[in-house]
């Protein structure tokens, strides 16, 4: 029992010191290259977000499209307008559980239905998580000139997907699994933690748009698939 909390001891220290860590990391990358750094910061924030922003508005609709093939972009708005903006703020899953059941609740879906989606899809439908992971292990590899082939970029997203099941649905989740898909390249995991480090830098803005695509994305698959039942049922499913 002593070893076990000793051990708990030694893990919460770790955790509570790791922003120094990460703080001096930055610190000495600031020192080796100037603020020009935060330039490069910037192109990969827009990459980030901007790759969000597409699977919110473009690929997402298509998945609802092809479930209940009827206009999906009333639902996709209203989730992203409900879901999505608490989300952004809160930067957890877990905690916007409560605001995607309420949506669920409103349209009159299922209960026996959202009452386990939604708090499962909080834990595995991490879409932004996949995106993090993905683009950051790729700008990792490119600026160290290792060589990505098509293939091996489309086994790295897939790869990610999986990881991303098991992400924590706190602030900052997703970045504790960059070392992993780091080293499906080969890089070292200093380099990998300088890389969690700059997931850091830009996660105010970064983690906040991928929980809300991942929660209100919760909220959508939801609707959909109940929207679907209901088609195959013969019901009415406009609201």
């Amino acid at each position: 029992l002593d070893a076990a909390k000793t051990v708990e001891f030694i893990v919460r220290l770790v955790i509570r010191f790791a922003p120094f860590g990460i703080f001096g990391i930055v610190a000495s990358t600031l020192a080796t290259t100037g603020l020009e750094v935060f330039a490069g910061y910037l192109k990969l924030l827009a990459v980030l977000v901007g790759t969000m922003f597409f699977i919110a508005l473009v690929v997402n609709p298509i998945l609802v499209w092809l479930m209940i093939r009827r206009n999906p972009y009333p639902y996709t708005l209203k989730t992203l307008r409900e879901s999505g903006v608490a989300a952004f703020f809160t930067r957890s899953s877990a905690a916007n559980i409560p605001v995607n059941l309420e949506i669920c609740r409103r349209l009159n879906l299922p209960e026996s239905t959202y009452s386990i989606s939604i708090p499962v899809g909080a834990t595995v439908n991490m879409q932004g998580a996949a995106i993090t992971i993905t683009v950051l292990t790729l700008a990792a590899a490119f600026s160290l000139d290792v060589q990505v082939s098509t293939a091996t970029a489309i086994f790295l997203s897939f790869v990610a997907a999986l990881c991303a099941c098991g992400a924590s649905g706190v602030p900052g989740g997703s970045l504790m699994l960059i070392p992993l898909a780091c080293g499906l390249f080969g890089i070292d995991q200093n380099t990998a933690m300088q890389v969690v480090a700059v997931g850091f830098i830009i996660g105010v803005v970064q983690d906040s748009c991928e929980t809300a695509l991942n929660s209100s994305a919760d909220a959508l698959f939801t609707i959909a698939a109940c929207k679907r039942a209901d088609r195959l049922a013969g019901k009415d499913i406009s609201d």
